[in-house]
């Protein structure tokens, strides 16, 4: 098992972790967590060796067979097969040592290296490797083209498919998911499910992270906390313990003012000095409890746009695609504000050529697109994150967009962003892939558009900000268009599915799991596309939501009537607890009435904690409702 004792880490100048523990078994799949710097990371490195502790212990069984995936790829001029091929030591070892003991012509020689290569399954290396390519989206044609041909994002794919090969008893993955489309990562989830040795992973994909771990280690304060779950139970464990943490602060806050406030009045007084300098040791003593940290500080929202035409984009069997080739025919699509489309496809079907046919940047080649006027586009693409000026600041772009905007509202704004202070000042060269993705989203959101075309807006951003994406993207009020691999994103925020597949796009009925058995079913068989989803019918929705109003308001009264039970207790609760900070109050003579207070200050407490758990009861009960309203 992999333990970690009492251990200091420290990377270029910054203490990531400090007397931090661990102890994670074999055969377990974990995912580790934690806001962007933390030293995920790094942890993994320390985990793979590059680095030694700077204090404790890190003992990793010197047994296990390691594989993780490298982060460049050389321009190479073999194969994408060979390539992979290439990252399996021993199976070209083997290979090796049998061509040489063939020519050799030394039988002896020739059975021990047959033996061994038989005994490596090396004769099924290349089928394997040809299926873990074909997973990831490399056709048969593509696997025999030179690594040199390939983009960055399709090498960082040959990486991960040398590292799926190569049998090992850890595998260790930072972020797999970027570069992967929608069917390829369900593949690599379903692969990551069936590997039968100890995965340590990081991803800001919460359904990924939910479907493949059973445990989670949450880096945060320089320590390593281990959470028993998948990722949602991770965030409901953590809920709990962090509203219990911040009940546990405040509490001893009150505590530590009532000592502080004692100790200040009667410090001098002969009559009370020694029950007060008692007090100042018990307040020197209290371990003070830090308050609930919580990591994001991002803060997202869609302005109204400045205007709602409708429809605001139609297509009339439009066609399109790149010189003389075309990818899409004969586009149907009428786009209205509250329009909430995902496209579901296949790597290479068309989904972001129907995005740049939206967005105008690829020309129709036949057919017509009407846009109607006052439609302002928000367009976010991986390209753009290139576009920024490397030489100037956060600030400076904005003010590009705002000139006559005020420093400090653009500084708040982007503060909402993360970046605040220095941050909005320095300069974009050195962002992150995440820092300019998030600086991009920013620019856009200010530019109050009423159209959203967003062609995988998640890669590189962290769990809280696709968290705050997801609220904004709920709350806006124009139409979007996404295509993304998030599937927690696409579930959240669109109402309707189309599919891009053999050159067409036509709206797909049912839902993500639909579309995965789709995919299972194989290209014979085509998608239900005829039969009309509920989600079209205005009038049903209409219907279903007043429902749901209906069997939400007497719920929404109660709470209303708990809640201000509930301020008038803690009101009191204030009261008495004034009243009992009074020394007088301590006196032989005021006896009974401090037996009173202290008696009415238990009955209360047992009040507030029985009106928060109704209030709690209810707040379950409405997102239960609300919860099932979606599913339908």
């Amino acid at each position: 098992m992999i333990t970690l004792d009492k251990v200091q880490l420290i990377r270029g100048g910054k203490r990531l972790l400090d007397d931090a523990s661990l102890t994670l078994f074999p055969g377990h799949k974990v995912a580790l967590v934690g806001a962007n710097g933390v030293g995920k990371s790094s942890l993994l490195g320390l985990l793979m060796g590059e680095f030694g502790v700077d204090a404790g212990e890190c003992q990793v069984p010197g047994q296990w067979r390691q594989a993780s995936v490298a982060q460049d790829t050389p321009a190479l001029a073999c194969s994408a097969l060979d390539y992979v091929l290439d990252g399996d030591q021993r199976y070209r070892a083997l290979e090796q040592e049998l061509g040489d003991a063939q020519s050799s012509g030394d039988g002896a020689r020739i059975g021990h290296a047959h033996d061994a290569f038989e005994a490596y399954h090396g004769y099924q290396v290349p089928a394997r490797a040809a299926e873990l390519l074909d997973g990831l989206g490399f056709s048969q044609h593509a696997q025999g083209q030179s690594v040199k041909s390939f983009s960055g994002g399709w090498r960082m794919r040959l990486n991960l498919a040398r590292a799926l090969l190569i049998p090992s008893d850890l595998l260790l993955l930072d972020e797999p998911t970027n570069h992967l489309d929608l069917d390829t990562l369900i593949w690599l989830e379903g692969w990551l499910k069936r590997y039968d040795g100890t995965l340590i992973l990081i991803s800001h994909d919460r359904d990924f992270l939910d479907a493949v771990v059973g445990e989670v280690v949450h880096v945060t304060q320089q320590q390593l906390h281990h959470y028993p779950g998948n990722y949602s139970q991770f965030e409901r464990v953590r809920a709990e313990r962090q509203a219990q943490q911040q009940a546990q602060y405040d509490k001893q806050q009150r505590e530590k003012a009532h000592m502080q406030s004692f100790v200040d009045r009667f410090r001098a007084k002969a009559s009370k000095a020694r029950q007060a300098q008692s007090r100042l040791k018990a307040l020197e003593k209290l371990t003070l409890v830090a308050p609930a940290h919580a990591d994001s500080g991002f803060e997202m929202a869609f302005r109204d746009p400045l205007a709602l035409p409708s429809p605001l984009l139609r297509m009339e069997q439009v066609q399109g695609g790149y010189g003389d080739t075309t990818i899409l025919s004969r586009i149907q699509l009428n786009l209205v504000p509250g329009s909430r489309i995902g496209l579901l496809g296949r790597n290479g079907a068309g989904k972001s050529t129907l995005i740049k046919l939206l967005s105008g940047e690829l020309a129709p080649q036949a057919g017509e697109l009407l846009m109607s006027q006052g439609v302002k586009i928000g367009y976010f693409a991986q390209h753009q994150l290139e576009s920024l000026d490397p030489r100037h600041s956060a600030l400076d772009h904005l003010v590009r967009l705002a000139p006559e905007a005020k420093e400090q509202e653009l500084r708040n704004y982007l503060g909402g962003y993360g970046f605040g202070g220095d941050k909005a000042l320095s300069p974009v060269a050195p962002f992150s892939g995440g820092e300019k993705a998030r600086l991009v989203l920013a620019l856009l959101v200010w530019q109050r558009p009423n159209l959203l075309l967003l062609d995988e807006p998640t890669n590189h951003l962290d769990l809280e900000m696709r968290h705050a994406l997801t609220v904004a993207l709920q709350g806006f009020e124009g139409a979007m268009v996404i295509v993304s691999h998030d599937r927690h994103l696409l579930r959240a925020t669109c109402s309707d599915f189309y599919l891009v597949d053999g050159g067409r796009v036509e709206p797909f009925a049912g839902d993500l799991e639909d579309y995965h058995r789709w995919l299972l079913r194989g290209d014979d068989t085509a998608p239900a596309t005829s039969a009309p989803r509920p989600q079209d019918d205005r009038k049903a929705r209409k219907r279903a939501e007043a429902e749901l109003r209906q069997k939400l308001s007497p719920l929404k009264k109660q709470q209303e009537k708990v809640d201000k039970a509930l301020t008038g207790a803690q009101e009191r609760w204030e009261y008495l607890e004034n009243q009992l900070s009074d020394s007088n109050l301590y006196n032989d003579d005021n006896k009974a009435q401090l037996t009173d207070l202290l008696k009415e200050r238990g009955d209360l407490q047992n009040r507030i904690e029985t009106l928060e758990m109704e209030w709690l009861d209810l707040q379950d009960q409405m997102e239960q409702l609300s919860e099932a309203h979606q599913e339908q």
